[in-house]
């Protein structure tokens, strides 16, 4: 749940039981379960409010998307996951590389030829 091993869980009902006291931990654990509904479904208003004031071509835009993890994610990483989970459609073919071009090589004593030119 949330990350968290059972020795965090377990440190975390101590800490609450220490600062709220036995008695009024439920009270405390009901006031922020329903804090949690409440935040949730703001959250799922907003949401709708601004989906319902988008213009028809952005109805399947996701709010979540503007989360610059979420944006990397989905719009350099997807193409080379998908790159890399592809599987080749056939063992692709080996051939020898092209050889270059044969060279005059200069003689013993040959002088290079010289550009002005170029120099």
């Amino acid at each position: 749940m949330f990350g968290l091993g059972w020795l965090e869980v377990g440190a975390l009902i101590v800490i609450a039981l220490l600062v709220f006291g036995p008695d009024k931990l439920p009270q405390a654990a009901a006031q922020a379960g329903k804090t949690l509904r409440n935040l949730r479904r703001m959250a799922a208003n907003a949401r709708d409010d601004l989906r319902a004031g988008l213009p028809p071509e952005y109805r399947d835009f996701d709010p979540a998307d503007l989360n610059p993890r979420a944006f990397v994610r989905k719009h350099l990483l997807d193409d080379i996951e998908d790159s890399w989970n592809a599987k080749p459609a056939e063992e692709p073919v080996l051939t020898a590389p092209a050889l270059p071009e044969p060279v005059d090589e200069l003689g013993v004593g040959e002088i290079p030829p010289y550009d002005s030119e170029a120099t």
